[in-house]
């Protein structure tokens, strides 16, 4: 196992490249754009803030009203260390998450991966949004996440309501 001291020399090593900086301003900063791509698109979905974390993910809460009524949120997801985007569906607390992640245990929620209640799991349901992001093309990037998320959305309603 390596010291601390070995750790953060490689971590300095990796910064003074220049490299790593300047792709997770790239990151961050089209996580930004995103987020008010789809603001200003859906003014009815409620937008929580950027959360930049701590290079594990980056994400933002993107909900309907109706999800936000039953005490859901819909978070778009950037994992750095896989470099893949998904949306969760996630509740406001951890009584919550277990009471959908029992109901949703009941339905026929064909392509989505159940989430199973245990600590540091913030999700009820996920889905992958992108697993190859190209963010050379970030419009298309976007209108790929815009698509997929609203899809998923639309889909967690519809079993929410049978």
């Amino acid at each position: 196992m390596d010291s601390m001291n070995d750790l953060i020399r490689e971590y300095t090593n990796q910064l003074n490249t220049g490299r790593t900086q300047e792709a997770y301003r790239g990151i961050m900063s089209f996580m930004s754009d995103l987020r008010t791509y789809l603001t200003n698109r859906y003014p009815n979905y409620v937008t929580g803030s950027l959360y930049f974390g701590y290079m594990d993910m980056t994400y933002f809460a993107f909900s309907p009203t109706a999800l936000r009524d039953r005490k859901l949120k819909i978070a778009i997801v950037y994992l750095h260390k896989e470099s893949r985007f998904e949306v969760w569906l996630g509740a406001i607390n951890r009584k919550v998450q277990a009471e959908y992640i029992e109901f949703f245990g009941l339905k026929n929620i064909s392509q989505y991966k159940l989430s199973q209640v245990s600590p540091g799991v913030d999700s009820i349901l996920e889905s992958t949004l992108s697993d190859r992001p190209d963010f050379d093309n970030p419009e298309e990037l976007k209108k790929e996440i815009e698509r997929k998320t609203i899809e998923f959305a639309k889909n967690i309603t519809l079993m929410l309501n049978r």
